[in-house]
C-alpha cells in the first residue's frame, strides 16, 4: 500500500533550495534532452526563478504536450448529483456545518441534467457528489449512472462517465468497475499528512492513509484509469508536486500504470471560507510553472483544468501542457436545468467559478488558437485503457486515432450545435487537419465517416 515518506521530500526541497544554477540548468537540460527525471530532477525545476529557465521550461513542455497529444484538447463538463455531506473540509462549500439547502437529485432530475448537457453538446461527464453513507450510498451513484447513460436526446448521448467520489472499499470499487465507469477520480487534497489532517477536522475523510490508499482499492478492484490531484493553495506547492510523483511511482510500479491524468484545481473562494485563512495560495506566475512541471514529469498523462481559472488563465496554460478542460460548468445541484429556466436563482455550489464560457464559445476560442476541440470517447469504448493506452501514448500510435476521432467528434458538434460562424471556422480546420494525417488508409476512412455524419449518422470512430 501506498506510503508518503515526507523526510525524503523535505530533504529534497531542501537539496534543491541550496542548489547552484549550474545545477539547475542541467536538470533543465536533462528534461530537453527527453531523459528521465528524478525526483531531485523535478525539485530544481521546481526552484527555478531566472526568466532564461522558466522560458526553457515552458518552450519543453509546450513541445512535449505538442508530440503526444498534439493539438487536441479534449472537453467535458462536471455533474454534481448530491451536496449532502457529513465533511468539515474547511476549504468546501459543501461542509457539514454549512447552513444551506441539502438535496439529491432524483432519477428524473439527474435526466434533466444530462437533457441540458447533451443541449449544449457535452459527451464526457465528471459525476461528483459529496460523501454521505446514508443520502448518497454506492448505490445511489449507481443508479445515478444508469440514469446518465440512459438519457438520450435528439442526438445527444453521454459516452464517458469518470466518477469523483469519496475514497471507498475494494468491493465498492469493484461495483463502479462492474458499471463500466471511465476514470475514478479523487483528490488527495493535500499530500501533507499535518496540513491534512486540519483540513478535515472530525470528520469521515479524517483518515490520510485510507484517503492515500483509495487507488490502491480501486485498482485492486479492476479500475485501470485513476485520476489524482491535489488542491494547489492547501500547503507548499512544491511538496504537492512531489508528492504526486511519489504517489504515481508507487501506482507505476505496483500496477504498472500510473496516473491517467492529473487535475490542477486552485483554491477558491467558497461557502463558509476565507481565502486569508490559508498562507499558501498559488499566484499565477507559480501556477502556470507547476503546469509545465508535471508536463514534463509525467509526459503521458492528462493534465485537466478546471473552471475554476479564468478563460485567460486556461487558454494560457494549454500551451505549456494542458491537455483537457471542462466547459460550460455548474457546480450546483440540479444547476444545468436551473440555469435553462431562472438563471439567476442560484444556489451555493461547491466553489466559485471563473470561466463562465458556454462550449460553443471554448470550441470557437479553441480553433482561433489553432487546436482540435475533442468529445472523443474512443479509447475508453474500444478497451484502450490502463497499461494498453500508455503502451499506445509511449510509442507515439495513439495519434493514428486520436487526431482522426477529434475531428470527427467536432463534425458532430458542428452538425448538432454549432451555428453559421463555427461552421466556417471548423470547415477550415477540418480540411487542413484531414490533409496532415500520412497514412492513406486511415484518411480516407475518416473522409468516409464524414460523409456518412454529414448524411445523419453519429457515433463513428476509429
Amino acid at each position: 500500500m501506498m506510503q508518503l515518506d515526507h523526510d525524503r521530500i523535505y530533504q529534497l526541497l531542501e537539496q534543491a533550495k541550496n542548489s547552484t544554477q549550474k545545477q539547475r540548468e542541467a536538470a533543465v537540460r536533462r528534461a530537453e534532452n527527453g531523459e528521465a527525471l528524478d525526483y531531485l530532477d523535478i525539485a530544481l525545476l521546481l526552484e527555478i526563478t531566472e526568466p532564461e529557465l522558466l522560458a526553457r521550461i515552458y518552450r519543453v513542455a509546450g513541445n512535449i504536450k505538442k508530440k503526444i497529444y498534439g493539438n487536441r484538447v479534449v472537453l467535458f463538463a462536471p455533474l454534481y448529483v448530491s451536496n449532502h455531506c457529513v465533511n468539515n473540509c474547511v476549504y468546501c462549500g459543501f461542509q457539514h456545518c454549512n447552513e444551506m439547502p441539502r438535496r439529491r437529485l432524483t432519477r428524473e432530475e439527474i435526466q434533466q441534467e444530462v437533457r441540458a448537457l447533451e443541449r449544449m453538446g457535452h459527451k464526457r461527464l465528471a459525476l461528483e457528489a459529496g460523501e454521505d453513507p446514508v443520502n448518497c450510498d454506492i448505490q445511489y451513484i449507481l443508479n445515478a449512472l444508469d440514469a446518465i447513460y440512459d438519457t438520450k436526446l435528439d442526438n445527444g448521448s453521454i459516452r464517458r462517465v469518470n466518477v469523483n467520489i469519496a475514497a471507498t472499499t475494494v468491493e465498492e470499487y469493484r461495483m463502479l468497475h462492474e458499471k463500466g465507469i471511465g476514470t475514478y477520480i479523487l483528490f488527495q487534497e493535500t499530500y501533507h499528512k499535518p496540513t491534512y489532517e486540519a483540513m478535515h477536522p472530525h470528520c469521515r475523510k479524517s483518515n490520510y492513509d485510507y484517503h492515500l490508499t483509495a487507488f490502491d482499492r480501486a485498482m485492486e478492484a479492476g479500475i485501470e484509469d485513476v485520476g489524482a490531484g491535489v488542491l494547489f493553495g492547501l500547503y507548499d506547492p512544491k511538496f504537492e508536486v512531489l508528492g504526486l510523483m511519489m504517489h504515481n511511482a508507487h501506482l507505476e510500479e505496483r500496477f504498472g500504470v500510473g496516473f491517467h491524468t492529473i487535475s490542477m484545481p486552485r483554491l477558491k473562494q467558497a461557502e463558509g471560507m476565507s481565502l486569508k485563512d490559508f498562507p499558501h495560495l498559488v499566484d499565477d506566475e507559480t501556477f502556470k510553472h507547476l503546469v509545465a512541471i508535471l508536463r514534463i514529469a509525467v509526459p503521458y498523462t492528462g493534465i485537466i483544468m478546471s473552471t475554476r481559472e479564468s478563460a485567460q488563465m486556461r487558454d494560457e496554460v494549454l500551451r505549456y501542457g494542458v491537455s483537457q478542460i471542462s466547459a460550460g460548468s455548474n457546480t450546483e445541484i440540479g444547476g444545468y436545468h436551473q440555469e435553462e429556466e431562472a438563471p439567476h436563482e442560484a444556489i451555493p455550489g461547491q466553489f466559485q467559478l471563473s470561466d463562465e464560457r458556454r462550449p460553443l464559445e471554448v470550441i470557437k476560442t479553441l480553433i482561433e488558437n489553432g487546436y482540435i476541440p475533442s468529445y472523443c470517447t474512443a479509447c475508453y469504448r474500444q478497451g484502450r485503457t490502463g497499461d494498453r493506452f500508455m503502451q499506445l501514448a509511449k510509442s507515439g500510435t495513439i495519434q493514428n486515432t486520436c487526431t482522426p476521432n477529434a475531428l470527427m467528434t467536432l463534425l458532430e458538434y458542428m452538425l448538432d450545435y454549432g451555428d453559421p460562424e463555427l461552421s466556417e471556422m471548423g470547415g477550415h480546420l477540418l480540411e487542413n487537419e484531414l490533409n496532415k494525417i500520412e497514412n492513406p488508409n486511415v484518411q480516407r476512412i475518416v473522409r468516409r465517416n464524414i460523409e456518412r455524419m454529414r448524411a445523419g449518422e453519429r457515433d463513428l470512430f476509429l
